[in-house]
């Protein structure tokens, strides 16, 4: 059965109060449907929405339409944070590479799924566009799907090609990618850090990068490398000059060699062009490309994530500022674990040594009401701009020194007293 083509007002009809609707995230956050989701708030209440990452203003956050809407979201973003910090939502504490089985399995029942697909090919098939991630289950577990077609979303080769048939109902939508340029924002301090996880990295090894500046500034230091793969949960542009310069030809791979894996790719336009109908590039569900089984089958996994603070165990909180939600577990422990299992595998752990404020991000206990993403059993290099840290095979007490040398001078003396005071 064909879908109905409908306006965006019409469309979004099909969704009732109380109803539990995906929304797609990232590039290809479906801003169409959502704005007029906004314009259905007065005959709506109690509409629970999931997502990850979701990228742009959208006016669905307004506290106008509390009554019409809860966020429950699997990772918080800066659309999500006020809403979730102010009691109009929940965060969902869960690995990427699970949330699809949540849908699949009803565990998160589905009634709608909103998303951003490219126009149809001469056969039917649309796709979820740089944004597979968690889509594509969601799409299979929804009573109901509504697709927003998108004239500038790339078609991607992968796991998102979906057909019209499988839309309930379909809209047109023309509005531009949301786009984010890491590149720009990269600092002097990001680059000393890159370029000691460059120097970690051998020729040859599989890349997984997380999200922000830091991952971007490992990229220009590698210029030098050759026969890199990639083997990721998102990537940016920082990525298209190694692909260009034949330093990323993903030769070495044991698992999809010859393409770049990843689940989703957030960059500016530059980016999405080049993944349009590009062959090397591989597009995959999160539950696949995250999973330890399938990453550690790959030689040499260098894993790149961040933190927000780490105490001097080692235990690393990722997701919150004390008891304040700012992102999600993510796939960092996916692909900690994944690295670490695979054969000369390195998990790193990398971030500034300070906040902006000037505050330790090394600290001996973290907040009250921080989250533990990585664990200190799991975490093993350790990088700021001060160097690198081994912590795997370590005891407490010389995990605590090790990282008191990877803080910002100004603030290990007093690092240093609380060493003595723990372990005398």
């Amino acid at each position: 059965m064909e879908p109905i083509l409908l306006p965006p007002e019409a469309a979004v009809g099909l969704i009732g109060a109380g109803s539990k609707v995906f929304v797609h995230g990232s590039a290809a956050t479906p801003h169409g449907l959502l704005r007029a989701l906004a314009a259905h708030a007065s005959v709506l209440h109690d509409v629970e929405l999931y997502n990850i990452t979701t990228l742009g203003a959208t006016p669905i956050t307004d506290p106008a339409y509390r009554h019409a809407f809860i966020f429950n979201t699997l990772f918080v973003s800066g659309v999500t944070r006020g809403p979730v910090a102010e009691g109009r939502g929940d965060y969902i504490p869960v690995f990427l590479s699970e949330i699809g089985g949540l849908f699949r399995r009803g565990i998160i029942p589905l009634d709608a799924a909103l998303v951003s697909v490219s126009p149809p090919d001469r056969h039917g098939y649309c796709s979820l566009g740089p944004s597979v991630d968690v889509a594509l289950a969601a799409v299979k577990a929804a009573k109901v799907v509504i697709a927003q077609i998108n004239p500038n979303m790339p078609r991607v080769h992968g796991d998102g090609m979906i057909h019209v048939r499988d839309f309930t109902a379909m809209t047109r939508c023309d509005d531009p990618l949301p786009e984010v340029d890491y590149g720009a924002d990269v600092s002097e301090t990001d680059l000393k850090i890159g370029a000691y996880i460059a120097g970690l990295i051998e020729d040859g090894s599989t890349l997984q990068m997380g999200i922000g500046t830091i991952p971007d500034a490992v990229l220009r230091c590698l210029g030098h490398h050759k026969h890199l793969g990639i083997h990721t949960e998102m990537f940016s542009d920082g990525l298209l000059p190694l692909i260009e310069a034949g330093v990323v030809d993903n030769s070495s791979k044991k698992k999809h060699a010859g393409k770049t894996v990843a689940s989703f790719a957030v960059g500016t336009r530059k980016l999405y062009d080049a993944l349009d109908d590009a062959p090397d590039f591989r597009f995959l569900e999160a539950s696949y490309v995250n999973d330890t089984a399938v990453i550690r089958q790959n030689p040499d996994v260098v894993a790149i994530n961040s933190a927000i603070e780490i105490d001097l165990t080692g235990q690393v909180c990722a997701d919150s500022i004390g008891t304040y939600q700012f992102s999600g577990v993510g796939g960092q422990m996916d692909f900690i674990r994944g690295a670490a299992l695979s054969p000369g595998g390195k998990p790193i752990i990398a971030m500034a040594s300070t906040t902006p404020k000037g505050l330790s991000k090394i600290v001996p206990m973290l907040k009250p009401g921080a989250g533990v993403v990585t664990t200190r059993a799991h975490v093993r290099f350790v990088v700021t701009e001060f160097g690198v840290a081994d912590l795997y095979g370590k005891g407490l007490k010389e995990r605590a020194r090790l990282l008191r040398d990877l803080a910002h001078p100004d603030h290990r003396e007093t690092l240093d007293r609380a060493i003595r005071e723990r372990w005398g």
